[in-house]
């Protein structure tokens, strides 16, 4: 059947005997393998619509797929509607707004907004998709400042599950509107957000680089000096075991160290002045840390940019005490025997619990930090659910009953009661066939 929607699209409709087939349906993520029935890479908002309505009329689920960094699940059947070629970035510097292609990544949008002495308020990786970081919320380096990302969303382009073309914003479609910004899945495919951009022209920002003898007494000061940070500085301190790989620079290659990492926007003496509490922790075997011009804010967490296999799980916690320090460095620290490469917490906070006027459904606005445990290497990826079940139950005590869809990994992603009894009615709404998988 998959012949009869060739001649309604302008992308590729291809099938798994059809050569360009793996390629078109593979995520960034490589530890997932997609097998749906049939990929189409939508070259327009109507090849978009066009496929929605095809698969509403065979009854098969519409699986969207851009960039594929939040890929944790296989796909199985059905389309899997690829976004990747709506790209483009266009910046109106009076309005100080970008209207982003879905298939843009942070990497597209910084120089277009930085040409204009703007920066949009984006995600730690450059690499990440724009859109479905905005459709979880999104918290970047700058989250205690700035807020959750998708507060700065103007409206979104949106084909629905009947395969109608809708405008959602404050004015237009306000309920999917709200929907949109953080509740990720299952509302519609979007092919075109306008987000505002801000004036920042540079941060105080970089790292800390402790080794293993100093992590202890580091967690333990960062965690106390959280309680009282400067609403402006948003931190985070990954533990992070670097394999013995050619790959590794040679001053990290096979070590555990503690990543500390710091970003204000402002001037070089407030960041100084903010920062110098972190540095008096424990001695740094390498500080980063200094003025850094916005559309190098990627460079603050320096996440890989290319494909790979990786395993991902998360939680976000209400708040952080001296006990909660001697949980993590039990499950996590130098002297653990643990499978993960990575384990971090961020502090966020401050503006992201401060609500957009009309409301969102952003998951955690209440939350004080955000908890990730990650692997790279697939040699120990069966270990992993059990492990992060473990640091989930540890966890328990300070955890918050909310989860992010963004950071949740092989996790589920959780709202309050009320705000997933809404985002259901809203995916009835613009979905009553369910067409979304």
């Amino acid at each position: 059947m998959s012949h009869l929607l060739t001649s309604r699209v302008t992308g590729p409709v291809l099938t798994p005997d059809q050569d360009g087939f793996a390629d078109e349906i593979a995520p960034h993520n490589r530890a997932v393998v997609h097998a749906p029935d049939v990929a189409v890479g939508a070259a327009s908002t109507q090849d978009v619509a066009e496929t929605v309505r095809w698969a509403a009329e065979q009854g098969v689920p519409v699986h969207v797929l851009a960039t594929g960094h939040g890929a944790t699940t296989p796909v199985t059947s059905g389309v899997l509607l690829t976004t990747r070629r709506l790209g483009g970035v266009d910046v109106d510097p009076d309005a100080r707004v970008a209207t982003i292609g879905a298939g843009a990544r942070w990497s597209d949008v910084v120089p277009a907004a930085d040409a204009h002495g703007l920066t949009p308020i984006a995600g730690s990786s450059a690499n990440v998709g724009v859109a479905g970081y905005l459709l979880g919320g999104g918290l970047g380096p700058v989250a205690r400042s700035h807020g959750y990302s998708s507060d700065l969303l103007e409206s979104v382009t949106v084909v629905t599950g009947t395969g109608e073309v809708v405008e959602a914003s404050a004015d237009e479609h306000p309920d999917l509107f709200w929907a949109l910004r953080g509740g990720k899945v299952g509302l519609g495919v979007v092919t075109q957000v306008r987000l505002r951009l801000v004036e920042m022209p540079e941060l105080y920002a970089g790292t800390l680089f402790f080794g293993a003898e100093h992590i202890e007494p580091a967690v333990r000061g960062w965690l106390a000096w959280t309680s009282t940070a400067d609403p402006a500085t948003t931190t985070s301190a990954a533990i992070v075991r670097f394999p013995p790989l050619e790959a590794i620079p040679p001053f990290l290659r096979g070590r555990t160290v503690l990543l500390l990492r710091v970003a204000r926007p402002g001037d070089e003496a407030a960041g100084k002045a903010a920062a110098a509490p972190l540095r008096a922790l424990a001695p740094a075997f390498l500080d980063t840390v200094g003025v850094l011009p916005a559309a190098r804010a990627g460079e603050i967490h320096n996440d890989p940019g290319q494909p790979g296999p990786g395993w991902v799980r998360g939680m976000l916690l209400d708040r952080a005490d001296d006990a909660l320090a001697s949980t993590w460095l039990g499950l996590v620290g130098a002297d653990a025997s643990t499978p993960f490469m990575a384990a971090e917490l961020r502090h966020v906070a401050g503006a992201t619990g401060v609500d957009v006027p009309d409301g969102s459904a952003v998951s955690g606005r209440g939350s004080a930090f955000v908890v990730s445990v990650a692997s790279g290497n697939p040699s120990r990826f069966a270990e992993l659910p059990a492990a992060a079940d473990a640091v989930v139950e540890a966890l328990a005590p300070w955890a918050s009953t909310e989860v992010n869809p963004n950071f949740a990994g092989t996790g589920s992603a959780v709202w309050t009661p009320e705000t997933a009894d809404r985002l259901a009615q809203v995916r009835r709404t613009y979905d009553p066939a369910g067409v979304f998988g």
